[in-house]
């Protein structure tokens, strides 16, 4: 897992190194917005998840210490106060076997004085006999009519003859109750060897068992080697019914382990073997119940992750998408400087272009300029010149020519050369007027319906009248080209915010498409195609951008045209 996140971090880190400065698909701030998002969610999850990890296991290990440790204490103690029981009666019945012949035995009185003493300091005994070497029971003190039963073909009696002692597990047998027998074989040094055997009432293990002092929900009970229950269990059976779990592995050290019940229900279950007899002590507590403290903290535990993965998520979304936007927004802002940079290279190089061209054409068109003048004066003092009406009409058509040849020449020479700027105090109200004097003429004579909407409040500004004058008329005269006779031009000026007015002049001639639209201010781009020569708005554009100013045109084709010019208060001269 950590070699896969590290092949994949580096994939990530090197699309960062290769992610370029000018991008203009979205797809590369898809891909940005992307990997910023799985760096940040793992920098902050990883460490948030680590800790979870870490707190987990040292629950664990706490839960160990606190619940574990705890149960195979009082297993370890339970099972102590077992084999110290069974040790002390096995005891007492050796000494008695050891103690006393078997004469002494085999007289009833004697018997019930020993079996009375037995009882009254120890405490469990229900009867005690004494068996011959041939499994017959030669005398017997208790309850039962047992004396003269034959015991030769019990199993127990087998184990005792070889081993010595025998401790059973609990039987029903001819009593028809739970007990259990502890059997001793004596052998005098004569030879001679009898079987002294004690009957041992199992409420004795029940007491052992209560003084566990458990709670409602936990059980302990005690099983034989075959899972048989030797004593009741308070869930899972009565004394002598089926364990219904398989048995755990063997351990003489207690031990606990986690496992599912026969209901499925996760329980804990401790447990230790004895070495003699062959029995189990056996735990058994419900996991809801040891671990409702760590059920309670782990839902705590659980809900502080989630609302703080849920919080990190939102915070990374957030940031990141502000971040890219941010990116995107400068590198649109570097597109556009750089293709402005571009443009304002492409002007400075086709104006030297244009200096040079217009220096070249003006000196011919001189000499053409005088020698037309001087054949028109030629023509007029020749009173008897053929077709001289004619000739005059052509010199002055030559002449005609060659001033818009100079005019044209003049606008080069005025977009080439950076012309002195000379700022004045003004009410930009006045200079539209003054503009709109030079052009009254032709408005009228084409029925144009202009409209006037000026702030009279209007802010006055600091700038170059001259140069404002050409800007206003260039954008009127291309207004007037694009509108037909009787049409409609709009002039509004506003105060836009504290530092910069504006006016907008709107026309409702035919429009341009988006393409005419994104080249309309470069040098020699028109769409006169006999008259035009491409320049004026080159011109206008330079003057605004030189002044400080914004110049922006909006247009759709069929749905007229509005340029806007915003201005400095104060001209930006440097």
């Amino acid at each position: 897992m950590p070699e896969i996140l590290g092949k994949y971090f580096k994939k990530v880190i090197e699309e960062f190194r290769q992610f370029p400065d000018y991008g203009e698909s979205p797809e590369r701030y898809k891909i940005l917005r992307r990997n910023i998002i799985i760096l940040m969610v793992v920098i902050t999850l990883v460490p948030l998840l680590l800790m979870a990890v870490i707190n987990y296991h040292q629950y664990q290990k706490a839960l160990q210490g606190e619940v574990v440790n705890p149960i195979r204490g009082l297993l370890s103690k339970t099972k102590h106060s077992f084999e110290l029981f069974l040790a002390e009666r096995l005891s007492a019945v050796s000494f008695i076997a050891s103690a006393y012949s078997y004469e002494d035995l085999a007289d009833q009185a004697k018997l019930n004085r020993i079996f009375q003493v037995m009882r009254d300091k120890f405490g469990g005994f229900v009867d005690l006999g004494l068996i011959n070497i041939d499994g017959l029971q030669v005398s017997y003190t208790g309850p039962y009519d047992l004396e003269g039963k034959n015991y030769r073909d019990q199993s127990w009696f087998q184990e005792v003859r070889v081993k010595g002692t025998h401790i059973s597990d609990v039987f029903l047998g001819y009593r028809k109750f739970p007990h259990f027998v502890i059997a001793v074989q004596n052998i005098t040094t004569s030879g001679k060897s009898w079987i002294l055997r004690a009957t041992i009432d199992t409420e004795k293990f029940n007491n052992l068992i209560a003084s566990m002092s458990l709670d409602p929900t936990t059980d302990a009970f005690i099983l034989n080697r075959e899972g048989i229950f030797q004593t009741p269990s308070k869930f899972y059976g009565r004394t002598l019914d089926k364990f219904p779990l398989p048995l755990p592995p063997v351990s003489y050290e207690p031990n606990v382990v986690s496992t599912l019940d026969h209901q499925g229900e996760e329980v804990l279950l401790g447990y230790t073997y004895f070495v003699n007899p062959s029995l189990i002590l056996v735990m058994i507590k419900p996991k809801s119940e040891v671990l409702k403290t760590w059920y309670t903290l782990k839902s705590e535990l659980f809900f502080i992750f989630a609302a703080s993965v849920i919080g990190i998520f939102l915070v990374v979304f957030r940031l990141t998408n502000l971040l890219v936007r941010r990116i995107e927004e400068s590198d649109q802002k570097r597109k556009m400087a750089y293709h402005e940079i571009e443009y304002t290279n492409k002007l400075a190089s086709l104006g030297r272009m244009a200096a040079g061209v217009a220096h070249e054409i003006n000196n011919p068109m001189a000499i053409i300029n005088e020698k037309a003048g001087l054949m028109m004066d030629l023509i007029q003092f020749a009173p008897d010149f053929p077709d001289k009406e004619k000739f005059l009409s052509l010199t002055a058509s030559i002449s005609k020519s060659v001033d818009r040849v100079r005019e044209i020449t003049h606008r080069l020479l005025g977009f080439a050369r950076r012309m002195d700027v000379n700022i004045e105090i003004m009410n930009l109200d006045e200079v539209i007027k003054e503009v709109l004097g030079f052009l009254e003429k032709e408005m009228m004579y084409r029925n144009i319906d202009l409209r006037l909407q000026l702030d009279e409040s209007l802010s006055k500004i600091a700038s170059d009248r001259g140069q404002l004058q050409q800007v206003f008329l260039n954008i009127l005269n291309n207004a007037l080209e694009a509108v037909s006779d009787g049409g409609i031009i709009s002039i509004t000026s506003f105060e836009r915010d504290v530092d910069t007015v504006g006016v907008s002049i709107q026309d409702n001639g035919p429009g341009m498409s988006q393409e005419v639209k994104e080249h309309i201010f470069e040098p020699f781009y028109t769409t006169k195609k006999i008259s035009g020569t491409g320049l004026g708005l080159s011109i206008t554009y330079g003057i605004v951008k030189k002044l400080g100013g914004e110049i922006e045109v909006q247009s759709k084709e069929g749905q007229g045209t509005t340029f806007t010019v915003i201005l400095p208060k104060k001209a930006k001269t440097a």
